[in-house]
């Protein structure tokens, strides 16, 4: 059977260099990968993972936690902090918690991560009471994505939800909107987070700085989807007079809650407009106008930070707290008024 030495005997050069070039590490130059990929070929030499994670002592995996997988924002965090970590040599072990609080309790508080990964990620995860002994108690370096608690001695990566609701509720009042409607989280997801906590906080200080006190008739609860969004709408609907404008929470809710408004006859933006976050790939294609906030930014980065402690270099790590701007982007579904 080849072994490593064989390798490194036949292109000149360390065993080390041989594990760092088969891993892909920046560490070693074009012209030496190149040396020990041909020598490895040559010799028939496949790496087994499994030996050289067991000789480092280190796994050479991050672990990922999202709430779930399907909507927008956590599929692009992952993928974007994914491929920065392979870059580097790290493989992303992803655990969805498919909306369960028991699927988040087991991960916490058994031995699932235990031996398995060198660095935890949690996205959007809520924590609570011992939830953050638990977390510590790992004993692996970690950053927060989106969340609205933070881990003592971890950094944050994250945007100002409070803010983002403001921009999207100034953007309708400036147009002359009075009667804004808001589709916000669901609280009683087992999952819930403080995002849509924050965004319902945004929304009511605008209005009340423009001496609109919040209407509760005007202020719906849904899922983070574009049913939910699209549920959202039908109940205003019900509820009697329609809202000028809609700030959604989310683009996936606007996408629902123009939806429906079309399907009850009205025009977007002539009757009604729509604002919703995110940016979603799909929300330039629909015309609608969004808050942008960047989410694949967010994974990058937050895979950045844990790649300092991973490599040796905690100086500066645990006091970082990154809050990445938002931007208004004006597309076709938001207009003044018709009394305008």
């Amino acid at each position: 059977m080849t072994r490593i030495d064989d390798v490194a005997r036949l292109a000149g050069v360390s065993t080390a260099t041989v594990s760092r070039a088969l891993r892909g590490l920046p560490t070693v130059s074009q012209t030496t990968r190149e040396r020990v990929l041909e020598a490895a070929a040559q010799l028939g030499y496949i790496a087994s993972p499994s030996a050289s994670r067991l000789a480092g002592g280190k796994t050479r995996a991050v672990a990922v936690v999202v709430p779930r997988i399907t909507p927008w924002f956590f599929s692009t965090v992952v993928e974007a902090a994914e491929e920065r970590l392979h870059r580097a040599g790290y493989d992303l072990l992803l655990f969805n918690l498919g909306g369960s609080e028991h699927a988040r309790q087991r991960l916490l508080y058994t031995s699932t991560l235990h031996k398995r990964v060198d660095a935890l990620m949690l996205v959007a995860t809520p924590l609570a009471g011992q939830d953050f002994a638990a977390v510590t108690g790992l004993a692996l370096p970690g950053v927060t994505v989106s969340a609205g608690t933070r881990v003592p001695g971890w950094p944050s990566v994250r945007i100002d939800d409070v803010e983002t609701a403001c921009l999207a509720t100034d953007h309708l009042l400036a147009l002359g909107h009075r009667r804004i409607a808001h589709i916000s989280g669901d609280p009683t997801d087992e999952l819930a987070i403080s995002t849509h906590l924050d965004r319902r906080r945004g929304y009511q200080q605008r209005l009340r700085a423009h001496g609109i006190e919040p209407d509760p008739a005007l202020d719906v609860e849904a899922t983070f989807t574009i049913a939910g969004g699209s549920r959202a709408t039908a109940e205003l609907l019900r509820r009697g007079e329609p809202p000028t404008a809609i700030f959604a929470a989310s683009d996936e809710m606007a996408m629902g809650a123009i939806a429906t408004l079309r399907s009850a006859g009205l025009r977007v933006p002539d009757d009604v407009s729509v604002i919703g976050v995110d940016d979603h790939d799909v929300s330039g294609v629909v015309g609608l106008t969004t808050i942008a906030q960047p989410a694949a930014a967010q994974g990058r980065i937050a895979a950045e930070t844990l790649l300092g402690p991973l490599g040796g270099n905690v100086n500066g790590y645990g006091d970082r707290f990154v809050v990445l701007p938002t931007r208004l982007v004006v597309r076709d579904s938001t207009a003044a008024p018709r009394a305008h």
